[in-house]
């Protein structure tokens, strides 16, 4: 079925139809619109109905939340259970995201096999580099256009189309999910800490700059959000690589130990994922379950039992229940509006992306969490007589210090001794193992700085992968079955460096569907990534060989830049006005109520995945927003 098709232009994908598909009236309040919904919430195994409160716009709320994925939604689960009334602006629209899912559902139940319908079509690697943004232009025969993440029927309406939302500039794959959560709903789930060679990378090398706090800090915000949203792992007591509070994590497979066996004589270590996946059950939340490793988490989409961390189920629904936050979606906020006379945020200017409408809310305080460059998109957006160069941008900081991860350098083997026995059961495992990054921590390697990490994984699935046999009958078949168990493999992640020319700014002409100028890329990987990623090729053979495995195939092709989907760094934290956007608290140095709370505040990009750090960080802002906020400091 296409996304939203037969629906009427006023409410399809608004959140204004009730469970038997009819349409709620909008209600007038106070002169503007107040428009109640229902979402499908996870219940103790039954989707239960949880209606939202109705939206006024009439009155001022401590603060607004710009979007709702894991920033956003953190912001609300914070600031709520201050006590603050929040208002959250998401610009997408509600989901009911088990129905989009549906991981129980075998392949043979779906009309396209799982794949995108007719008339739809995702960006695939090649296209991405041999075509320039944006990547409308071509595909004109296709009805819908998504990113290369949007390939199966499971995911389509939670990434954004293409055409509605351009981008231009350098090549760049950039996935998008406007939707409640966001990107939360399809995340990797890899849930990592960063660490003192992480915030203190400059005083270890020399390279960038130092992060204006240490993990010190941020220790006990990670130790919060793991034991509110939970996370597997084992622990290893590495410097590098911080140990979380673990609940019980997924075992290893034979092939899995085999490889942390045959690196630890070469001081490497191999882990179990750490999954932000609760393995135990959280009893303080009743919207989740525990993971009971039945589903297909090797799918691009998410977990519908909610097992694993996604933002309405995690913290949303939650804060709702307290009663202080209000939802609004399908709101797509065009500017920070601010107070000509004080200079301070007072609210922002945003459209229905439905009907297209303008609207208005105020508060005491703004908290940006649109994602890293929708975030510094908004800032820049929201220019005025006092902020010319676009909101908390005295710097010249805004949009610059782009950083990422590299993605593409991979080995793929087998471990002979597995040929021909019997399958193990792998799908229902929310990930296989890490190995941690080695390089440049005691030692200096002499041609790149900073360092990188492997995923990987091993064992049988529903769909034998790893095979280069062809062919057809008993014997094919035969050959497949001794075969698919016995294979592994990883990729790796590797640290892009925040330099200033690397930016995003805004295009001068081509505008996305609601007249807004699209983001523009000056952006590339640099001598050092380049160098890393010829390291990565070399080390992954290296640790295969030393475990036994027969290699048979090896990559360094370096993705294009974006595959990673850890944008990061656009308003980066720092003590220095004059070289950075945000202070410690990610509190914008010019604007004092305005805080950036997502992964646009990052000085530097690790090669961890940032989602719980993005979280601990988040947490530890909106303490500190509230106190500052009671204190009348904002």
């Amino acid at each position: 079925m296409e996304p939203h098709r037969g629906r009427s232009l006023t409410t399809a994908g608004s959140g204004l139809e009730n469970h038997n598909g009819k349409t709620h009236g909008l209600l007038q309040r106070g002169g503007h619109q107040a428009a109640p919904s229902v979402t499908m919430c996870w219940r103790r195994g039954a989707r239960t109905l949880m209606s939202e409160p109705e939206i006024d716009l009439s009155k001022s709320y401590d603060a607004i939340v710009i979007g709702s994925g894991a920033a956003g939604g953190m912001a609300a689960h914070v600031l709520t259970g201050h006590g603050l009334q929040v208002l959250m602006l998401e610009a997408g629209k509600k989901l009911n995201i088990e129905q989009e899912l549906r991981s129980m559902e075998w392949p043979y139940d779906n009309a396209h096999r799982g794949g995108l319908p007719p008339g739809s079509h995702s960006l695939a690697l090649n296209e991405y580099t041999i075509r320039n943004p944006p990547y409308g232009a071509g595909f004109e025969k296709y009805k819908h256009l998504y990113n290369y993440v949007g390939d199966s029927d499971y995911v389509k309406n939670i990434v954004v189309d293409e055409r509605e939302n351009p981008f231009t500039g350098t090549n760049y794959a950039w996935v998008r999910a406007r939707c409640l959560g966001g990107k939360t709903n399809i995340w990797g789930r890899l849930a990592l800490r960063l660490s003192d060679y992480d915030f203190k990378g400059k005083s270890h090398d020399g390279y960038g700059e130092d992060w204006p706090l240490s993990y010190s800090d941020v220790a006990p915000y990670y130790d919060k959000v793991d034991l509110y949203l939970g996370i597997s792992g084992v622990p290893e007591n590495l410097p590098n690589l911080p140990d979380s509070l673990f609940q019980r994590p997924s075992k290893l497979n034979c092939a899995e130990v085999a490889l942390k066996q045959g690196i630890q004589k070469m001081g490497r270590t191999v882990t179990q994922y750490r999954a932000g996946v609760t393995t135990d059950g959280l009893k303080h939340n009743k919207y989740r379950s525990r993971c009971f490793s039945r589903g297909a988490c090797n799918r691009k989409g998410g977990c519908d039992i909610h097992a694993a961390f996604d933002s309405p189920t995690g913290l949303i629904y939650p804060a709702m229940d307290t009663g202080n936050l209000t939802l609004r979606t399908n709101a797509v906020v065009r500017e920070v509006t601010v107070d000509q006379q004080t200079g301070k945020a007072n609210g922002v200017h945003f459209i229905d992306s439905v009907t297209m409408k303008d609207y208005t809310a105020r508060a005491k305080v703004v908290v940006v969490a649109a994602s890293t460059l929708e975030s510094a998109r908004l800032l820049l957006l929201s220019k005025s007589r006092l902020h010319p160069n676009g909101l908390g941008n005295s710097s010249g900081h805004v949009g610059h210090n782009f950083c990422e991860h590299l993605m593409g350098p991979r080995v793929f083997g087998q471990m002979k001794d597995l040929v021909g026995k019997a399958p193990t059961l792998d799908d229902g495992k929310p990930g296989g193992f890490y190995l941690a990054r080695f390089r440049n921590l005691s030692e200096r390697h002499p041609k790149f700085i900073r360092g990188y990490g492997f995923e990987g994984g091993s064992g049988s699935s529903m769909f034998p992968k790893g095979t280069d046999a062809k062919g057809f009958g008993a014997s094919f078949k035969e050959e497949i079955r001794n075969n698919q168990g016995s294979h592994i493999g990883m990729g790796a992640f590797g640290e892009v460096l925040a330099r200033y020319e690397n930016y995003v700014d805004l295009d001068p002409h081509v505008k996305d569907k609601w007249g807004m100028p699209a983001l523009r890329f000056h952006y590339r990987f640099g001598e050092n990534e380049k160098r890393m990623a010829e390291d990565m090729v070399e080390t992954a053979q290296e640790m295969f060989e030393a475990s036994g495995f027969k290699i048979l195939h090896t990559s360094g092709r370096i993705l294009t830049e974006g595959w990673s989907i850890h944008e990061l760094g656009t308003a980066r934290m720092g003590n220095d006005p004059k070289t950075s956007v945000l202070n410690p608290f990610q509190q914008s140095h010019d604007v004092k109520n305005l805080f950036v709370v997502d992964g646009a505040g990052f000085v530097s990009a690790s090669c961890h995945n940032p989602t719980w750090t993005i979280m601990a960080l988040c947490w530890r802002s909106c303490d500190y927003l509230a106190e500052q906020l009671s204190k009348g400091n904002l």
